[in-house]
């Protein structure tokens, strides 16, 4: 990657940065109710699974590609190993590998379509999103352990809580495990043969091929990674929420790709960066979350984070223009 286009990223993720800055300010100010303790403790829960969707589509996204099926995906497998759990007396544990080894089927299935079978990224993930769709259909509404019951063991992957009664104290241990996670996968992206391969991809596929780049391969690999992140985040979005529903993926993947492409990724591939993505996604959160403590429900929080990738992608189309005019 050029120096040039590393000061894109970096100039993006600073602005965005500031964006979020500036919008917990404006809600703290509108919102006593904002500035709770409680209130940051929820979005951090609903974060994890939306952070570890978009750090997994950051990869295909890069490659000019696109994954569909990470929400239906992430659902289904939370469907399913839920079911494995509550109707066919399967150990947690046992669960959470089930949606790992269900969303690298997925990923791989994705890649082949894409990368061996040339289908093109929207067309062929778009098929697998109602795959995915129909098979959570088949389940019933799941719910995984509670925290107190045999088996919740797992929610405190994301959060523990010390002490008991009123005077107990919940800590977001899934951030810290969320951070660690965003700079491997940034030292991924920018230090290691796939991650500079995906970038080659994305930047040209016909060099990359010239260059000696098994373009198919890594194509492959890169929905692998994107499964494997969506598996992760089923066992999140388990750990969340109390009954996993049949249905509700579908509109959960407009999330997380929306705050890649806040985050910094190019509209058009080449280029990106995971700590971006990690910044983008929370400017999704923080508007989500902040928009109704003042007053504006979900349809105005969708045309305004609609808005906000609008201009996002303005200033990447922007900053693309600029530089090929130089």
């Amino acid at each position: 990657m050029t120096k040039k286009k590393k000061s894109i990223i970096s100039d993006q993720r600073f602005i965005v940065l500031l964006v979020i800055i500036a919008l917990t300010a404006v809600f703290s100010i509108m919102s006593k109710e904002f500035r709770q303790y409680t209130t940051l403790l929820s979005m951090l829960d609903f974060s994890y699974y939306d952070l570890l969707m978009a750090i997994g589509v950051t990869f295909p996204l890069i490659t000019g590609g696109v994954d569909l099926s990470i929400g239906t995906g992430m659902v289904c497998y939370a469907l399913i190993a839920g079911t494995m759990v509550r109707s066919h007396g399967w150990p947690v544990a046992a669960a959470m590998v089930l949606c790992l080894v269900l969303g690298l089927i997925i990923g791989a299935l994705n890649g082949v379509l894409i990368g061996v079978m040339n289908l093109p990224p929207f067309l062929a993930t778009l098929c697998t999103c109602m795959i995915t769709r129909g098979a959570g259909s088949l389940c019933s509404a799941t719910p995984w352990p509670g925290l107190t019951q045999d088996g919740g063991w797992f929610h405190s992957i994301f959060k523990i809580t010390v002490g008991s009664g009123r005077s107990a104290s919940r800590y977001p241990i899934g951030f810290l495990w969320m951070v660690l996670l965003v700079l491997l996968m940034e030292f991924v992206l920018n230090h290691t043969k796939f991650g500079r391969y995906t970038i080659a991809i994305g930047s040209n596929k016909e060099a990359a091929a010239l260059s000696g780049i098994n373009v198919k391969f890594y194509h492959v690999m890169v929905y692998v990674v994107c499964g494997l992140f969506v598996g992760l985040a089923a066992i999140a979005y388990a750990a969340v929420t109390p009954t996993v529903q049949p249905g509700t993926g579908a509109g959960l993947e407009m999330d997380a790709i929306g705050g890649v492409f806040v985050g910094g990724v190019a509209a058009t591939g080449g280029y990106g960066s995971v700590i971006g993505t990690f910044v983008g996604i929370f400017v999704i959160m923080l508007l989500k979350t902040g928009l109704p403590y003042v007053g504006l429900q979900a349809n105005w929080q969708q045309i305004i984070t609609g808005l906000v990738l609008i201009v996002a992608v303005l200033i990447d189309i922007i900053k693309e223009k600029k530089k090929a005019a130089m």
